[in-house]
């Protein structure tokens, strides 16, 4: 399988940026810390923000995901130790925070949920630097599967080489592509690396390397174009889209 890379075509002023970008089909979601801004795609104009609080219950959004006009969210505590998680949930009309999952301590730090199948597919990091729990390095990074009703289903370690390759850093964004395979992203790197559930064992498989224009964090394919992804960069506090040609 040979991947065409994904080359920036559109640039968006976004300075909420820092954490990940969801979309839908009329408008993008910038995702910080403990704010959401949502913006029309069309004319990049700001038309809604949630904001939380530094010392609110929302600390550190990872991602979030627009499932059935709800923007699902992963949350968790990071850099705190013991690392706790949650799934918050907002309205993606009024940005009305609507419902709120509580996993506590559980597998790690709860980096993105993704629909697939009638299950959720939850992303667990684990961290090599100062917000790492003693004794769990970034290979305890695990992706969790559970039915509609939250029960464990399954659950898969990422292939060693590529842990090493974002080691002290983890895994950062996930989303299921249209033909079966998980891409997801690190922490910096301008790559999207391509994975695929093995048919025995435990661990994924590590199937491609994708160039992309963003730097790592949560991203999202657009629900109107398969082969269009929507980054950030943090540098720049831009949501950058990217196609296949």
């Amino acid at each position: 399988m040979s991947e065409r890379p994904f080359e920036e075509v559109r640039r968006y002023a976004a300075p909420e940026a820092t954490q990940g970008v969801a979309v839908d089909a009329d408008h993008f979601y910038a995702v910080g810390n403990y704010c959401i801004a949502k913006y029309e795609r069309e004319s990049g104009e700001k038309v809604g923000e949630w904001r939380g609080g530094r010392d609110g219950p929302v600390i550190h959004l990872n991602s979030c995901i627009v499932a059935e006009a709800r923007l699902v969210c992963a949350h968790s505590n990071h850099p705190g130790v013991p690392m706790l998680s949650s799934v918050e949930v907002w309205d993606a009309e009024t940005l009305d925070h609507i419902a709120s999952k509580s996993l506590g301590e559980y597998e790690g730090s709860l980096t993105w949920a993704v629909p697939r199948d009638s299950s959720w597919w939850l992303n667990f990091a684990h961290y090599g630097n100062y917000s790492g729990e003693p004794g769990k390095g970034p290979e305890w990074t695990t992706l969790v599967r559970f039915d509609g009703e939250g029960r464990r289903l399954a659950a898969y370690a990422y292939p060693v080489a590529l842990i090493e390759k974002l080691t002290p850093n983890s895994l950062s964004g996930g989303n299921w592509g249209d033909d079966g395979h998980l891409y997801v992203t690190g922490h910096d790197d301008p790559e999207i690396y391509v994975l695929q559930v093995p048919e025995m064992g435990s661990v994924l498989e590590w199937v491609e390397t994708v160039p992309v224009p963003m730097e790592g964090q949560a991203w999202g394919f657009d629900p109107l174009d398969a082969d269009t992804v929507w980054g950030l960069s943090r540098a720049t506090r831009e949501v950058v889209v990217g196609t296949r040609r």
